[in-house]
């Protein structure tokens, strides 16, 4: 598992995905004055560098953001992520991309938490360095998937919670199911945002009817669920095809939100001529 680094991916299509849905999120929580606390289960290293060797291995994030900076006819949630991306790097050039706990922290507000998990320990050194002297966030060195107890409910009971491993060990398939059920009954009507491959693998075609099972039995206000589709696997049935993310109970604005966004992404980030995209929702959601 700490074999893991998401710099080798960082910026591509399921980035630009699941960062679109959790700005969209956090903005609709900024929108009552109470605070609210975002848990990230696995926060990486919080920031990215397109020039060093990592990202470049594989440059995949020329087949994500980097297909969506210089349009001008973005929908207003792309626009508003690549303004996002461009402030990550102080409006100059984009030289690096932001993870989920920089988009987390420039959208957080003084009586806003976040709480960061991040196991491997270059990613936990990076990230403290970047965001451990910041007031109201708090980083551990730890097994986000354990931390859950410790942080939900929040004291506000406004909270978002984004559950996003690697998926690189079949075991993370099951825990994240069991961990988005702990945070339902922990914590019914909270945010619980879950990152997906879409794989060739069993595992990877069960979680979503998995999770909407968990969220139908536990979650106040239904789910969501987005799906992106960009490239094919290979000929071993290897590779990611797309990805999807998974809300439970999601701010009522989110699907229509995110409708126009979805077609545009599987057009504009297709890497073959079947790109396609797929957006549903409970009927409590």
């Amino acid at each position: 598992m700490l074999a893991y680094r998401h710099a080798f991916h960082a910026g591509n299509h399921a980035d630009v995905l699941k960062h679109t849905v959790l700005s969209l999120v956090l903005r609709y929580m900024n929108l009552k004055d109470k605070g609210w606390r975002y848990v990230d289960t696995h926060a990486g290293a919080g920031g990215y560098s397109l020039e060093g060797e990592y990202a470049n291995k594989r440059a995949e994030y020329l087949d994500g953001i980097g297909r969506l900076l210089e349009r001008n006819d973005l929908p207003e949630p792309l626009a508003d992520l690549v303004a996002l991306v461009r402030a990550f790097n102080d409006g100059k050039a984009v030289r690096q991309v932001p993870g989920s706990p920089a988009i987390g922290q420039m959208l957080m507000r003084p009586q806003d938490q976040m709480r960061l998990s991040e196991l491997h320990p270059t990613d936990h050194k990076i990230l403290s360095s970047y965001l451990g002297d910041v007031p109201g966030v708090e980083i551990k060195l730890t097994d986000g998937f354990a931390t859950l107890k410790s942080h939900l409910p929040p004291v506000t009971r406004r909270g978002v919670t984004l559950i996003d491993p690697s998926y690189e060990i079949k075991t993370d398939y099951t825990r994240t199911l069991a961990a988005a059920r702990e945070c339902l009954e922990r914590f019914a009507d909270g945010v619980v945002i879950v990152w997906l491959p879409q794989l060739q693998m069993v595992e990877a075609a069960q979680l979503p009817q998995r999770l909407k099972a968990a969220a139908d039995a536990g979650a106040k206000k239904g789910w969501l669920h987005a799906r992106l589709t960009v490239a094919q696997a290979d000929a071993r049935g290897f590779g990611l095809m797309g990805s999807s993310v998974f809300v439970a109970n999601p701010p009522h604005t989110l699907f229509g939100e995110l409708q126009p966004v979805l077609p545009f992404l599987a057009q504009a980030l297709a890497q073959f001529d079947g790109a396609k995209s797929a957006l549903e929702k409970s009927q409590g959601s």
